[in-house]
C-alpha cells in the first residue's frame, strides 16, 4: 500500500503519520494539562493559578508530543543533488542577458561574493561566460528575448 504524501508548511508528510502525530500531540498535551491541573489544585492557593500553571505544563506536553512524533516518524523528503548540464547553464546566462541586459563583470564583485561563487562552483561558469561574451554579442543565431507585456489590474484582460 502506497502512502499518501501531503505538503504541510513546506514539508512533505505521510497522511497516516500526520494523523498519528496529531493524536500523539493531543493525548500527551491534554494528559499533561489534566494531570497537572489535578495535582496543582491541592498545592496552589488559587484555582485560577493552578489552571494557569496547568496550561504551561500542557504547552510543555505539546513540545514533548512533537518530540515523540519527530522520533517516531522520519522525514519523507527526498533531496536529490545532481550537476546541471554546463550547456544548459550557459544557455540560461544568455537568456538572462537577453531579458535583463548586461550581467556585469566578475571584476566588479566584492571578494566575499567571489568566494561564494567559487564555493558554489559557479565562478568558472561566469568566467567562461565573460570570455565568450564578445562572441555571443556578434552571434546572430542567439535569439533576442521576446518583449514582456505587463498585466493590468484586471488579471491581464483588456
Amino acid at each position: 500500500m502506497k502512502s499518501e504524501l501531503y505538503e504541510v508548511w513546506g514539508d512533505t508528510v505521510d497522511g497516516r503519520h500526520l494523523v498519528y502525530a496529531i493524536a500523539i500531540g493531543a493525548v500527551v498535551s491534554l494528559g499533561a494539562f489534566f494531570t497537572a491541573q489535578q495535582l496543582l489544585v491541592g498545592w496552589v492557593a488559587s484555582a485560577q493559578m493552578a489552571r494557569a500553571y496547568a496550561m504551561l505544563v500542557g504547552i510543555v506536553g505539546c513540545l514533548v508530543g512533537g518530540g515523540i512524533s519527530a522520533a517516531l516518524f522520519k522525514p519523507k523528503r527526498n533531496v536529490v543533488e545532481h550537476l546541471a548540464d554546463p550547456a544548459w547553464r550557459a544557455k540560461i546566462l544568455v537568456e538572462l542577458q537577453n531579458e535583463f541586459g548586461p550581467l556585469g563583470s566578475l571584476a566588479d564583485l566584492p571578494a566575499a561574493t567571489l568566494a561564494e561563487l567559487k564555493e558554489m562552483d559557479l565562478y568558472d561558469l561566469f568566467a567562461e561566460y565573460e570570455k565568450g561574451l564578445p562572441a555571443l554579442q556578434n552571434d546572430q543565431s542567439v535569439p533576442a528575448a521576446a518583449p514582456v507585456h505587463a498585466a493590468t489590474a484586471q488579471g491581464g484582460r483588456p
